[in-house]
């Protein structure tokens, strides 16, 4: 996903490449000169990046045949890190990349990284699961990197269990309904303490901007905003420039002043989200379905059998008039790119996409996404890795190189939900009547999913003004929240979107949509 500051110019963030570069990655540094027994990559880190000798790494060595550098960066700070490599002289083989980086948009189409569209069919690993998908990870219909698969329906509401069980409510099914359990978890005393200090919804400070699946947009879209962008009087038209978008954050803006929402919303470190949840803080996460299971293995470390009392989770919610507005997400999460400075020749490409094909393959995945068979997982009824010695350090640090690391250099979906890997179930009763409960829901809301029609496109303007407009809405969103903004103010923000160069970007919207043709 992007990161929130995308506004820095590349130009002027050049001088600090070096403290960028020592200070963003983790586990190796920038990449060196290789030769082809060498592949580079750069790649998301979500915690302790493996170590270079460790079993996770020399197994994919050996798998690949090939000594492979990965400079792997910390989540939050990706969008910054990429900016700078992008500006760079030393760019990794292969980039872990959001498509749409409009830094990455100009390198591509300015021929730094290779064009992949008609090379595709040469590797049978590499070619699209779904030609959509592949439409919405293009640039107006150049594929310039392989879409690392998604599920489309993730989004939900992930519950603590006891809480709605001490304060006597079911779980909610409309927007309404969550807000009364947002409005009981702050005020009934749901962790029994005594004191009034929980409150009933988490949000972190987004790493992202507008239409990047935060929380924000989950709740818009329940409201009939657009996903990003939608038709509205037959135009295309951003979502936040819709009656719903500010109905929307008209009821959140109600549940922050209530102080249903925690406090630090704007600055709370997403990678700490799962903490008020787990510490009795706060009650309700909007995010990605498998967040249920990061949750239960913290209160399993508490408590081994009660755990799957702790949490619970619906999808996503309805109006009270019953309508219902489902987000789906893109399909897709980043691409695997190919950089030209690094791989000069057709041979040296053919080279390369070889071994991304080979990981492509169901070996790969499974190595990648489930570990090492026998140390980490076995595999049950032919479908299933479930877990082993998990308490062995050893084994730990194998689990942790999968879930953090090297499920990011897959293409093939996730162990958690689809693909080709062995679906991924912990042991336990809970896990798996979670899993089950994901599926069901996923099925359900993909039947009222709103799809965003402007994801195979990239307006021009977009990507030579976006460090001056990407960060307007996000920031005027969060000072309307806050109550720096009324709603005269949003309006005004919306207007200044407008005036410094969105009412472009949307004429190109438009323009390029209709140009792409039908995309269903």
């Amino acid at each position: 996903m992007s990161a929130s500051r995308r506004s820095r110019l590349i130009a002027g963030v050049l001088t600090l490449t070096a403290a960028l570069t020592a200070s963003a990655c983790s586990g190796g540094g920038d990449a060196p000169q290789t030769d082809s027994n060498t592949i580079t990559f750069m790649a998301r880190l979500f915690g302790t990046a493996p170590n270079p000798q460790g079993e996770m790494q020399k197994a994919v060595e050996k798998f690949l045949g090939k000594k492979i550098h990965v400079t792997w960066v910390p989540n939050a700070q990706y969008s910054d890190k990429m900016n700078v490599t992008l500006a760079s002289d030393n760019i990794p083989q292969v980039i872990d990349v959001d498509p749409h980086l409009p830094a990455f948009v100009k390198a591509a189409q300015a021929g730094a990284f290779w064009d992949l569209t008609d090379k595709i069919d040469k590797y049978p690993n590499l070619k699209p699961a779904d030609q959509r998908t592949a439409l919405n990870s293009s640039i107006n219909g150049k594929i310039y990197g392989f879409y690392r698969m998604r599920p489309l329906l993730r989004s939900a509401v992930i519950i603590r269990k006891d809480w709605l069980q001490k304060v006597g409510m079911k779980e909610p099914q409309t927007v309404d309904d969550l807000y009364q359990v947002a409005k009981a978890f702050t005020e009934k005393d749901p962790d029994g303490n005594g004191k009034k200090d929980t409150y009933g919804l988490i949000i972190p400070k987004w790493p992202g901007n507008y239409a990047t699946a935060s929380p924000y947009d989950v709740i818009e879209t329940w409201f009939g905003a657009p996903n990003g962008w939608g038709e509205r009087n037959g135009k295309i038209v951003p979502g936040f420039d819709t009656p719903e978008f500010l109905e929307a954050n008209k009821w959140l803006k109600k549940m922050v002043s209530e102080g249903m929402v925690n406090p630090d919303f704007a600055t709370l470190d997403a990678a700490k989200w799962n903490e008020p949840f787990h510490q009795n803080k706060g009650g309700m996460i909007i995010d990605v379905n498998i967040r249920s299971r990061q949750v239960l293995d913290l209160f399993k470390e508490d408590d081994p059998e009660h755990y799957g009392d702790k949490v619970t989770m619906v999808g996503n919610l309805k109006l009270s008039d019953d309508k219902k507005f489902s987000y789906p997400f893109t399909g897709y999460n980043d691409v695997l790119a190919i950089s030209k400075q690094s791989v000069r020749t057709e041979a040296d490409l053919d080279n390369v996409l070889k071994s991304l094909d080979k990981l492509a393959t169901k070996e790969g995945q499974v190595l990648l996404q489930n570990g090492i068979e026998g140390r980490n997982f076995k595999v049950e009824n032919g479908d299933t890795a479930a877990l082993i010695n998990e308490d062995d350090p050893a084994v730990k640090a194998i689990q942790n190189d999968v879930d953090n690391a090297f499920t990011q250099l897959s293409t093939k979906g996730t162990a958690d939900i689809g693909g080709i890997a062995y679906q991924r179930v912990p042991s336990g009763e809970p896990y798996k009547a979670m899993l089950k409960l994901q599926k069901e829901l996923m099925v359900e809301d993909l039947k009222t999913a709103v799809h965003n029609v402007g994801l195979p496109v990239v307006s021009p303007t977009a990507v030579q003004r976006g460090p001056q407009i990407d960060t307007i809405i996000p920031d005027a969103r969060i000072k309307y929240l806050s109550g720096q903004l009324d709603d005269e103010g949003l309006k005004a923000e919306i207007k200044r979107w407008y005036d410094s160069g969105g009412t472009q970007v949307t004429a190109e919207m438009n323009d390029l949509i209709a140009k792409l043709g039908p995309t269903s």
